[in-house]
């Protein structure tokens, strides 16, 4: 099993952290999952963020959010390194937003970048 690490890359905002723990609640998601965060290959900009729930494997590090079981590939802590995960809920988009300071460019979906 990975160990925890102490300090995040990444952060949540207060409304990202509800609304991902809202998500596990309705979704009876298992208490051995935590919420992946990460990068893939593809998208309109080269690369994708990923974002859901998994079990933690062992090129994985750990984190605890305020009782939120953050996991991430080693390898995505570069992509990522800094980043605000924010949830919006508006008239004219919802969902979750990446506030990404190591992004050279981004699409405007907002969930595509080049590092």
């Amino acid at each position: 099993m990975a160990a925890v690490a102490t300090l995040a890359p990444i952060s949540l905002t207060d409304r990202a952290l509800v609304e991902v723990k809202n998500i596990i609640q309705e979704k009876n998601v298992p208490a051995d999952y935590g919420l992946r965060i990460g990068v893939q290959g593809g998208g309109c900009s080269g690369m994708s963020y990923l974002l859901g729930f998994d079990k933690a494997k062992d090129a994985d590090e750990t984190y605890d959010l305020d009782g939120l079981k953050l996991i991430m590939d080693k390898k995505h802590a570069m992509y990522v390194l800094g980043m605000e995960v924010d949830f919006q809920d508006g008239l004219n988009a919802r969902g979750f937003v990446f506030n990404n300071p190591q992004a050279k460019s981004t699409c405007g979906c907002g969930s595509s970048f080049s590092a």
